[in-house]
Formats: C-alpha cells, sequence, structure tokens
C-alpha cells in the first residue's frame, strides 16, 4: 500500500472512531497527533480536515445520489470511506479522480462487507458523472 494509501486509511481509522465514540472529529484528530501510536501523518490530518470542513456538502450529494440507502443505513465504515472519496473526488485538486475512486473502491474491499466495493464504486462514479454541474 501507498504512503497516501496508509493516510487515506488512517483518516478513515479516526472518522469512523470519532462516529463510533459519538466524539467531535477534530478531537479525536488531535488526540490521535499528540498520541502518535500509530503516527498520523500529515496527509491523513489533511483528509480528516477536509472531510470535517466539507462534510455536510459531502453527506448531502451522498444522500442525494445514494439509491435506497440513506446516509443512517449505509455501514459506518463505507460511510466513511466514501467521505474521504467525495472530498478527494470534489475537493482536492492534486488528486486525479479515478485515483480517489480506486483508492476508496479498495478501502471498501479491505474494510468492508464483500458487498461494499461495488456499491462505493457505483456512487463515486455517479458523483464523479455529475461533478462538472455540482455547485460546491
Amino acid at each position: 500500500m501507498s504512503a497516501r494509501g496508509k493516510a487515506r486509511k488512517r483518516a478513515v481509522d479516526i472518522l469512523f472512531e470519532a462516529e463510533l465514540r459519538e466524539r467531535g472529529v477534530l478531537e479525536t484528530l488531535s488526540e490521535r497527533v499528540t498520541g502518535n501510536d500509530p503516527p498520523v501523518v500529515e496527509y491523513a490530518q489533511i483528509l480528516v480536515q477536509g472531510v470535517t470542513e466539507h462534510r455536510v456538502r459531502i453527506d448531502e450529494l451522498l444522500s442525494t445520489y445514494s439509491v435506497g440507502w440513506t446516509l443512517d443505513r449505509m455501514p459506518a465504515v463505507d460511510r466513511n470511506v466514501l467521505r474521504v472519496g467525495v472530498y478527494e473526488l470534489l475537493f482536492a485538486d492534486d488528486v486525479p479522480d479515478a485515483v480517489a475512486v480506486s483508492e476508496a473502491v479498495e478501502l471498501a474491499r479491505e474494510l468492508s462487507t464483500d458487498e461494499s466495493p461495488r456499491f462505493v464504486n457505483g456512487l463515486l462514479g455517479r458523483i464523479l458523472d455529475l461533478k462538472p454541474t455540482l455547485a460546491l
């Protein structure tokens, strides 16, 4: 796994932990950075901060374009993988769209259910198709 791939996984871990523990994302990030075990590399911090900053819009897009699934009904891991994927697709100019999608699918394959990679790929693909028309 690449350095950025590991950073994405660490970002998902932090987002998932904050959600599971019902704590603030930035508070959880700060604790993990301070604890440094395992280390939180800069790119993971950028992802967590970016998802947090744009969370309302990201969740709105996921809710709007997820056919048959509400955000609350999605597995928590999938929800957070998708948040990172949408952040990279729409707000991280240095990440090619194809990389954002494929990395999110790979994380879903590694961390979630057998159906998750297909679901993540389909939803991110839909958002990617609509990207030129989306108001951010």
